[in-house]
């Protein structure tokens, strides 16, 4: 007999098994495998927020603003006791909480509905204001975004202003691999860096090299972490 009140806890090993139990067409499965190990050290070892303290005003912020390929999103809400397990066999039926798009009021834990490219940045950028204007200096706020999202203008207007603003509760995660479509001089970081941002770029996949570039300080500066991996496949 089960014991049914016993929690298993998951692991990074567990992610593809449970990204395996979400069926369905659209998946974006490059997209959402390229985000994986991002999530994971975030949620694992970096973000103050729990199941228990998704609605405390002091919890930090997670903003998904890569809302293609919400799988490795939902396995890791589930893996952290967000989302019931049960729930992503249905990921993207008629009838599930769990959208191709995640939506922040059926989904427990997610900030901001997200599915169109470049808007997720300029949200994280007003909801850091307005938690230094309510004078909540604890919270941090973190959005991850995809390297083909710097194509649209709105992050760019949100890069130049958060870096002038001092934002230093703001951390932006680019994943690259290799989508956008026009390249940047320098590189990413080199374009957050000319706006007044602290960046790094690093391994996407090597989770203690992600660790030490999230956790790095950066005094009166916001935060970019370059994160890159494989190039998507088709």
């Amino acid at each position: 007999m089960t014991d049914a009140t016993q929690t298993y806890t998951y692991t990074h090993a567990d992610l593809p098994g449970l990204m395996g139990l979400m069926t369905g067409d659209e998946k974006h499965g490059p997209a959402a495998t390229s985000t994986l190990d991002v999530l994971w050290v975030l949620y694992d070892r970096v973000l103050r927020v729990s199941p228990e303290s998704r609605d405390a005003p002091g919890r930090d912020r997670f903003l998904l603003s890569k809302g293609h390929g919400p799988m490795a999103y939902y396995a890791v809400l589930a893996a952290k006791g967000f989302v019931p397990v049960e729930w992503l066999a249905g990921f993207g039926s008629y009838d599930s909480p769990l959208g191709h798009h995640p939506d922040r009021t059926l989904v427990p834990g997610a900030e901001i509905g997200s599915g169109s490219l470049g808007h997720g940045l300029p949200i994280a950028v007003g909801t850091a204001l307005g938690l230094r204007a309510q004078g909540l200096e604890e919270p941090r706020v973190w959005t991850l975004v995809g390297d083909a999202e710097l194509d649209e203008g709105s992050n760019h207007e949100a890069i130049a202003f958060a870096g002038p603003a001092g934002l230093d509760r703001l951390h932006t995660v680019v994943v690259d691999n290799s989508s956008a479509r026009y390249a940047r001089p320098g590189g990413i970081a080199a374009r957050f860096e000319a706006a007044g941002w602290s960046a790094l770029t690093v391994d996407g996949r090597d989770h203690e090299a992600l660790y030490t570039a999230f956790t790095a300080p950066h005094p009166g500066r916001p935060h970019v972490v370059v994160a890159r991996v494989e190039p998507k496949s088709a």
